[in-house]
C-alpha cells in the first residue's frame, strides 16, 4: 500500500494520465501458482497455464478471488476484507485441490442468490455449489458432470442458450494428451521452434471436442454435444471461450478461440442446436485468410455503436484480431483500421475490454508472455517473459497503444496468462487480476482515481437466470450510449466480476438504462444518480387475468 500512497502523492499535481501500479502483495497475494518447468517445459500441459476469477461469493458486496494452479499446488481462495487486502480462505472454504488446473467461470445454476464455481482441468472438472456463502461443496457426480476419460479441458462458460432461465454449460477441449505417448522435445518435426527443440504440439496432436451441458432444471446436467451440433466442429485446438447474442437475435451464441486452427462461432438456431458459422461471418481466419494462435478472447463494444465486438489475442509474429461487428453477426477485421497491428512479439493471453479511466470508452487491456522459456537462448527480440499491452481507446475508433507511459505495472515482465477484470474496492475504477506462470499473481490497480463519473449496476434476474448470464444492458448518458454484457467466463479461461461497470465521464446521472434480460423481457430504468452501484431486479410483466 505504501507503493500506491508514494506515487499517488507524486502525480497530485500532475494532468490526468493513466498509471498502473502492481499492487498485489501489499494485497495479500503472496503466494506462487506453478505450471511446469521454469527454464524448459517438456510438455504441451505447461504451457498454456490457469486463469482467475472474481467472484463475490459471501455475498457482503466485495469481489474476492480465485486463482487456478497448475500441477503442485492447490487453487486458492482470497476473502476480500473490504479495506483492500484479501486472506486466503481456501481450506475452510473447501475448495482445496491439485492437479493440473486450467480454467474457471462462475454462475448461480441453481438459482439460489450465491455465486457458484466451475473449474476445468487436464483430468476431471469441478462443479462447486456454494452453501449459503461459507464454504463450497463438490457436486462434480451428482450433477451429472463426471467425465469417462481424461480430457484436456480448458475455457467454460455458463449460459442459458435456451431461456429456460437455468444456466447450461460448454466447456472447450485443447487436445487429446498423454504423459506417456506425447513425443518429447525434438522428437518430431512438430517438436521445434526457431530450430530449438522445445515441447511437441498443439500440431502433431490429436484433437478432441467440444462438450455443451443442458441444465436439467433440478441441479444436474446432461451432455447434449452431439445432439446441440457442437461436435462436428472436430479439427480444432479450442481455448478460450466467448460468449454473448452476437447476431442481435435474442439467443446466445459460442465464439471460440483456436490454436493454428480456425476459429469457431456457433450460432443458436432456437431449436436447441448450433450452427458453426465462423466462416462465413467473418471470424475464423485474420484479414489474410490465416488461421492464427487463437488464446484469450474479449467482447465489448469499443466503437459504441450498439453491437458487441470481438477480439482474439494471438502468438508472437501475428497480429491481435479485433473483429468488429457491422450488425447481425456479421464482422469485419478491423485489426489495422483501430491501430492494433503493430505488437508482433507478444504472445497473448488473458485479455479485457474496460473503461479504466471512467470516460465512456471502453479501453483494452492484454497480459502476454511466450510458451517457450527455451527461446531466451537464442537473444532476439521474443523473449520468453513479456510486459502487458494498454490500449486506450480515443473514441474516434482508434486504440492508441500507450503502454510505455501508463505506469510501471504495464512495463513488469511475466510469463502471463489469465486475467479478470473488476472493481474489488467499489471506489468506480476497475482492477486487473493476472495469473502469472510460477510467480505470485500481478494485480493491476490505477495509481490515482480517474476524473470521471461511473456505475456499477448489479442485475439479478427472476424469470431470467439469477446471475442475469446474458442479459443485455444500454446505458444513455452524457451523449453517449454504451453497450454492456453479463458474460460467465472470458478473457483467457477466467471469470470477470459479473457486475457491470460504466464510465459517465462528466455526466453525473445515466438518462436511461435499459436491459434486455435473457428469454426478452424488456427493463427500463431512469434517471440514475452517479458514482454509486446500484441493484437492479428483474421486473416480470403480470400474469394475464383470467
Amino acid at each position: 500500500m505504501r507503493t500506491l500512497l508514494a506515487l499517488a502523492g507524486l502525480l497530485a499535481s500532475e494532468p490526468y494520465g493513466i498509471q498502473f501500479i502492481n499492487v498485489a502483495r501489499d494485497a495479500g497475494f503472496v503466494h506462487a501458482f506453478p505450471n511446469g518447468g521454469h527454464a524448459g517445459k517438456k510438455y504441451i500441459i505447461e504451457t498454456t497455464g490457469s486463469g482467475v476469477a472474481w467472484i463475490d461469493y459471501d455475498n457482503d458486496g466485495f469481489l474476492d478471488a480465485f486463482i487456478v494452479s497448475g500441477d503442485g499446488a492447490s487453487n486458492r481462495l482470497y476473502r476480500n476484507d473490504g479495506k483492500g487486502r484479501f486472506r486466503d480462505v481456501t481450506r475452510e472454504a473447501g475448495l482445496e485441490r491439485s492437479g493440473w488446473g486450467k480454467g474457471v467461470c462462475a454462475g448461480d445454476y441453481d438459482n439460489d442468490g450465491f455465486t457458484d464455481l466451475f473449474v476445468t482441468y487436464w483430468g476431471q472438472n469441478a462443479l462447486y455449489r456454494n452453501i449459503e456463502g461459507k464454504r463450497f461443496e463438490d457436486v462434480t457426480a451428482k450433477a451429472g458432470l463426471t467425465q469417462d476419460r481424461v480430457r484436456y479441458n480448458t475455457g467454460c462458460a455458463f449460459l442459458d442458450y435456451d431461456n429456460d432461465g437455468h444456466l447450461d454449460l460448454f466447456v472447450s477441449n485443447y487436445l487429446k494428451f498423454d504423459f506417456n505417448t506425447t513425443p518429447k522435445p525434438g522428437e518430431n518435426p512438430y517438436c521445434y521452434y526457431m530450430k530449438i527443440p522445445v515441447n511437441c504440439g498443439p500440431r502433431g496432436l490429436p484433437f478432441d471436442r467440444n462438450i455443451l451441458y443442458r441444465s436439467n432444471g433440478d441441479g444436474t446436467f446432461t451432455d447434449v454435444s452431439e445432439a446441440a451440433g457442437v461436435t462436428r466442429a472436430e479439427d480444432s485446438y479450442s481455448l478460450g471461450v466467448l460468449t454473448g447474442d452476437f447476431n442481435g437475435d435474442g439467443l446466445i451464441d459460442i465464439f471460440v478461440a483456436s490454436d493454428q486452427t480456425p476459429s469457431l462461432l456457433f450460432v443458436n438456431k432456437g431449436d436447441g442446436t448450433f450452427e458453426e458459422d465462423a466462416l462465413l461471418r467473418g471470424v475464423a481466419f485474420d484479414q489474410d485468410g490465416k488461421a492464427t494462435s487463437g488464446m484469450g478472447v474479449a467482447a465489448g463494444d469499443y466503437d459504441n455503436d450498439g453491437h458487441i465486438d470481438i477480439f482474439r489475442a494471438n502468438f508472437s509474429d501475428e497480429r491481435q484480431t479485433l473483429y468488429r461487428n457491422r450488425g447481425e453477426g456479421e464482422f469485419d477485421d478491423a485489426t489495422v483500421a483501430a491501430g492494433l497491428s503493430h505488437n508482433m512479439s507478444y504472445v497473448g493471453w488473458g485479455c479485457g475490454f474496460a473503461d479504466f479511466d471512467n470516460d465512456g470508452w471502453e479501453d483494452l487491456l492484454l497480459v502476454n508472455g511466450h510458451v517457450f522459456p527455451e527461446i531466451d537462448s537464442l537473444n532476439i527480440h521474443i523473449r520468453y517473459q513479456q510486459r502487458a499491452i494498454f490500449y486506450h481507446n480515443g473514441g474516434n475508433g482508434k486504440l492508441e497503444d500507450i503502454s510505455e507511459s501508463a505506469g510501471p505495472a504495464i512495463l513488469e515482465k511475466h510469463a502471463a496468462r489469465g486475467a479478470a477484470f473488476g472493481d474489488y474496492d467499489n471506489d468506480g475504477v476497475l482492477e486487473a487480476l493476472v495469473n502469472n506462470q510460477n510467480e505470485t499473481p500481478s494485480l493491476f490497480k490505477l495509481a490515482r482515481k480517474p476524473p470521471g463519473n461511473w456505475l456499477l449496476l448489479k442485475l439479478e434476474g427472476v424469470k431470467a437466470n439469477r446471475s442475469a448470464i446474458g442479459a443485455i444492458v444500454r446505458l444513455t448518458g452524457g451523449g453517449l450510449t454504451q453497450t454492456r454484457v453479463v458474460r460467465s467466463g472470458g478473457s483467457y479461461l477466467s471469470q470477470s466480476d459479473l457486475r457491470l461497470h460504466f464510465g459517465l465521464g462528466a455526466a453525473d446521472r445515466a438518462d436511461r438504462i435499459e436491459i434486455v434480460w435473457p428469454g426478452g423481457n424488456r427493463q427500463v430504468e431512469e434517471n440514475i444518480a452517479a458514482n454509486r452501484i446500484v441493484t437492479i431486479r428483474e421486473r416480470t410483466p403480470p400474469s394475464p387475468r383470467r
